[in-house]
Parts: C-alpha cells; sequence; structure tokens
C-alpha cells in the first residue's frame, strides 16, 4: 500500500520562515492570462487545423486515416473547449490548495499516492518536453517560408532533419536530399539547424529567470494576437458562403476525430499550474489565470476556425501552413508573409511556456526524492531550476534536430489527455478524503464536472490512433521501471513513513 501513499497537503505547502532555496514569487493575473495564451495559441492553430478539417488519406491516396470535420471544425474546437473547460475547473480548485511546481504531478500525489504521482510526472513529459520537440520542428519550417519571402535561402540539409526525411512519402521532394546532402561513412548529413537554434536560445531566456522570460512572453503574445486579428478581419471580407456547405461532411465522426487531432492546439492551458510557486496571492491568481485564460483562446480558435473555412473549401486547409495556405489559394498573398511572421512569434511564445513548465516539474519530483537531487538545485543568482532547464533543452533540441514532428502529436495528445483525466479524478478523492480542507476555489457540482471532465477526456483519446495508444503504453512501461529502480528506493515519503 505504500505505492498508494499520499502526500500530505501541508507538507506541499511552503513554511512560514523556510530559509531553504525557493522559486521567486514575481507573477501576477495578467502575467498568467498571457503565459496562457502564449502556450495555447501556437502550432495547433497554424497547423493541425488543417488536418482537422480535411483529414488525412493514406499513401495510397484512398484509405481514410482520420475524417476531417470540415467547416464543422468550428463545432470540435466547441467540444475541446467544454472539454478543457472541465479539466480547467479541476486545475483550479487544486492549484488554489496546492501552489507548488509540479502541476498535475502534485496534485496526484496528494489524491492519488505516489505511484500515481510518478506516473502523471513521467506522463507529462510527453506533453512538455516531447511536445515541444513538434513546436519547435514547426516554428522551423514557417522560419524557413518567413526567409524565403525576403531572399534568404537555407540548404535543405540544413532545415530537415533525419527523420523527418526518412518517413517522408516515397515521391515527396525531401528524398531528394539524401542524395544532395553531404555523406559521413555513407550516411547523410541531415540536420534541422533553425529548431535546434531556437530552442538554445529558449532555455538560454529561461535560465535567467522567470520575470524575464514573461516580459518576452507579453510582447509575443501581443504580436500573434495582432496577427490573428488581421486573419480575422481581411479573411472575413473575403469569405464565399458556398464554401460552407457541407457543413458536416464526415457527420458526428469527423467532428470527434477533428477534436482529437486539433486537440493539441489546446495543449498549455494546464501549463501555467506549473507556475504555482512563482505567483503572487496563488490562491487567487491561479484559478483567475488558468480559466480566463482558457476562454479567451476558445473563442480565438472558433473564430479563426469559422473564418479559415469559409475562406476556401476545406479540402484545401491540408496544408503545413493552412492559414497562409487559405489567404494565398484566395487571392491575398499579400498577406501570407505577416501570417509566417505571426507563427514564427507564436511558436517561440509555446516553447517558451512549455520549456518553463518542464524543468518545473523535474524540480517537484526531485524534493520528493523521486529524481536525483541535482533536478532540484536552484540557482542562486536568478532563482530558477537552472540544471533541469539546460537538461531539457539539452534533449528537446537535439531531438528537433534530427527528428520528425508528425511522430509526437499523437504521442503529445494522449498524453495530456490522460493527465487532465486524473487531474480531474484527484479533485473528487480529495473532496471525501480531506472534505474540512479550506478550498479558495471550489469546483461547482463537482461530482458532475469531475467524472464528466474524466469521461470526455477518454472519449477524446478514443479518436486517436491505435498506434499511438501501442506507444503510449510503451512509454509508460518504461516509466514504471525507472521507479522501482530508483524513485521508489529513493522516495522520502516512503522513508518517513519506515521512520515512523
Amino acid at each position: 500500500m505504500q505505492l498508494f501513499s499520499r502526500k500530505p497537503i501541508a507538507a506541499l505547502l511552503p513554511e512560514e520562515g523556510d530559509s531553504s532555496p525557493h522559486l521567486k514569487r514575481a507573477l501576477g493575473t495578467g502575467d498568467l492570462v498571457m503565459l496562457s495564451i502564449g502556450a495555447v495559441i501556437g502550432a495547433g492553430i497554424f497547423s493541425s487545423i488543417g488536418t482537422a478539417a480535411a483529414g488525412q488519406l493514406g499513401p495510397d491516396g484512398v484509405t481514410v486515416i482520420r475524417y476531417g470535420a470540415g467547416p464543422a471544425l468550428v463545432l470540435s474546437f466547441v467540444l475541446l473547449g467544454l472539454v478543457c473547460a472541465l479539466a480547467a475547473l479541476c486545475y483550479a480548485e487544486l492549484a488554489a490548495m496546492i501552489p507548488q511546481a509540479g502541476s498535475a504531478y502534485a496534485y496526484s500525489y496528494a489524491t492519488l499516492g505516489e505511484l500515481v504521482a510518478w506516473i502523471i510526472g513521467w506522463d507529462l513529459i510527453l506533453e512538455y518536453a516531447v511536445g515541444n520537440v513538434a513546436v519547435a520542428i514547426s516554428w522551423s519550417g514557417y522560419f524557413v517560408s518567413l526567409m524565403s519571402g525576403f531572399g534568404v535561402e537555407f540548404p535543405g540539409w540544413l532545415v530537415h532533419g533525419y527523420r523527418e526525411v526518412l518517413l517522408a512519402a516515397p515521391d515527396s521532394p525531401l528524398k531528394a536530399l539524401i542524395a544532395d546532402a553531404p555523406h559521413i561513412l555513407g550516411k547523410p548529413i541531415l540536420l534541422n539547424l533553425p529548431a535546434f537554434a531556437i530552442v538554445a536560445a529558449i532555455t538560454w531566456l529561461l535560465v535567467l529567470g522567470v520575470k524575464e522570460s514573461a516580459r518576452v512572453n507579453n510582447v509575443m503574445v501581443a504580436i500573434k494576437l495582432v496577427v490573428l486579428a488581421v486573419f480575422v478581419i481581411v479573411g472575413m471580407q473575403h469569405i464565399n458562403p458556398a464554401n460552407y456547405h457541407p457543413f458536416a461532411p464526415n457527420g458526428f465522426r469527423g467532428i470527434h476525430q477533428g477534436a482529437a487531432i486539433v486537440f493539441f492546439a489546446y495543449i498549455g492551458f494546464d501549463a501555467i499550474s506549473t507556475a504555482a510557486e512563482e505567483v503572487k496571492d496563488p490562491q487567487r491568481t491561479m484559478p483567475r489565470g488558468i480559466l480566463i485564460g482558457l476562454a479567451i483562446c476558445t473563442l480565438i480558435y472558433i473564430i479563426v476556425g469559422a473564418v479559415a473555412t469559409g475562406l476556401v473549401p476545406y479540402q484545401q486547409l491540408l496544408a503545413n501552413d493552412p492559414l497562409a495556405a487559405a489567404f494565398d489559394k484566395s487571392g491575398l498573398q499579400r498577406f501570407s508573409w505577416f501570417i509566417s511572421l505571426g507563427a514564427v512569434v507564436s511558436m517561440s511564445a509555446v516553447l517558451l511556456v512549455f520549456q518553463y513548465g518542464q524543468p518545473r516539474i523535474f524540480y517537484a519530483m526531485a524534493r520528493d526524492g523521486l529524481l536525483p537531487p541535482f533536478a532540484a538545485k536552484i540557482h542562486p543568482k536568478y532563482r530558477t531550476p537552472h540544471i533541469t532547464t539546460v537538461l531539457t533543452g539539452v534533449f528537446v533540441a537535439l531531438w528537433a534536430l534530427v527528428g520528425d514532428a508528425g511522430e509526437t502529436y499523437d504521442l503529445t495528445n494522449i498524453g495530456t489527455l490522460f493527465a487532465f483525466a486524473i487531474v480531474s479524478v484527484g479533485v473528487l478523492v480529495l473532496r471525501r478524503v480531506d472534505p474540512n480542507r479550506p478550498r479558495p476555489f471550489r469546483v461547482p457540482f463537482v461530482w458532475a464536472v469531475s467524472l464528466l471532465g474524466a469521461a470526455a477526456c477518454l472519449f477524446v483519446m478514443r479518436g486517436l490512433p491505435g498506434e499511438a495508444w501501442v506507444r503510449f503504453g510503451f512509454w509508460l512501461a518504461v516509466g514504471l521501471v525507472l521507479y522501482f529502480a530508483y524513485g521508489y528506493r529513493h522516495s522520502r515519503l516512503r522513508a518517513a513513513q519506515q521512520q515512523h
């Protein structure tokens, strides 16, 4: 039963007069809302929205791998907004009660026990670190496109990773890079240097401090909102109502599978819960930041989805840069560079927030003894978890240097949905086992919200392909091996229980 021992909430809260190194409280509600927008509006809206609308065919051009939502993409966004709202309410209650770095990991430790907490901590790597690999590679594509608009061209073998070329379709122009690239010992040198460089720059910024990172994020969020506003204002003037028919070409199946694809666009609203130890007045600030940020992002997505599917037939959105493609194919090429600029800035903000979240989860796990002590060290000057920040940056940068974005999207989606489901259940469990603990924010109709939230996450997970489930199962198996090899034997909670 020690595997399911819960960490007392009192042990998760900071003690008065504690002189040990700690993270700096520097963020307010506005900073959290901007971090939320920075994390949510990025690679999803600028890339996966096309596949969600048009669907995906197999290599034979006939077999349907995923059914698209068509113009009913707006309903996919509404569905996801409701699912995420249920999870966000649960996050808000736990974040106000447990203002600790660690997000769903810390909440699971207090509600469902150590083994579940480890599984969630390991699972969150899929959301933050692995998800950032896909974002960095997508960022590189938009960056190269933007530079080519100004006459700057890069050799193909320096902007496409080895896995991206290897997994490309046989008739893809990328296959030509294998012959064109320089070779070492018979192997082609295929490196995505822009993806590597942006991750390195973001990592350096995050080591400097949370407030400095938040200021840069605020600027990037302002730019991306201006770009999306231009897309909506200009696009609305060129909408062809005929493009909205048929509205739902694949019925609810298309809306469901479209939601599963575009869920990547929603990943990140929970990332701000990792900032709980660096927030002023977290009992009030955390719920406001989570819920306001999610509401704003959902509204933006619905409006952008409606305009995109009205500009061109939904099939034409199937592109790496669907918003820019929508402008190109509707005769608005002069604005395409502006959309590419917005995508580059937007994805930079996503990289910043996700790279911010992952080290703080490692930091929280190391403080509990489940990871080696070095992961809990804080920089004496900047008061940031610098070691885990650098290690996360190296991991993401090297994978992005040679990886393929398509391999990571589904794995990131399924891992994040699983974490949302666990948090939803955790709120209900804590209400039962510790009903009298003060709750600065309380989930209304907790039984309905908690159970519906968990069920809704599992429902969206069903829309993902079987291969994603297999990879997810393998990932969790590796995590369990690591837990029993190190975390179980070094757990501080377990050691304290044995002393008593």
